[in-house]
């Protein structure tokens, strides 16, 4: 079984930083290929950013340059880093998660996901 779990949104205006944390629960020794997902208000759901169990990471256009995904792999932890925020970026984010094995990307297909955590951003 795996549990994620999100925290660290919140509030910012354009222009600030946040950093978002999935804490991964399982109990099973296997490694996972982790995403960051988010999805807006009448928008559907887009694809952040990913990141391999090497450590090989994958980000959307629009957050390239800006987002950065990392993980602690001791502690079961996977970050998103957000910095230059727009309000653009205001959304739910999620966490994803599906076993090693083929691609990692944010067009995989994630088994596991988290409740989500909203970022709103200010203008």
């Amino acid at each position: 079984m795996v549990q994620l779990t999100e925290s660290g949104g919140g509030a910012v205006q354009a222009g600030g930083s946040l950093r978002l944390s999935c804490t991964i629960s399982k109990d099973n020794s296997n490694t996972y290929c982790m995403g960051w997902f988010r999805q807006a208000p009448g928008k559907e759901r887009e694809g952040v950013a990913t990141i391999d169990e090497d450590g090989n990471t994958n980000y959307a256009n629009s957050v390239k340059g800006r987002f950065t995904v990392s993980q602690d792999s001791a502690k079961n932890i996977v970050y998103l880093e957000m910095s230059r925020l727009t309000a653009d970026d205001s959304a739910e984010y999620y966490c994803a998660a599906k076993r090693s094995g083929g691609y990692c990307y944010t067009t995989s297909a994630f088994t596991y996901w988290g409740r989500g955590t909203q970022v709103t951003v200010s203008s």
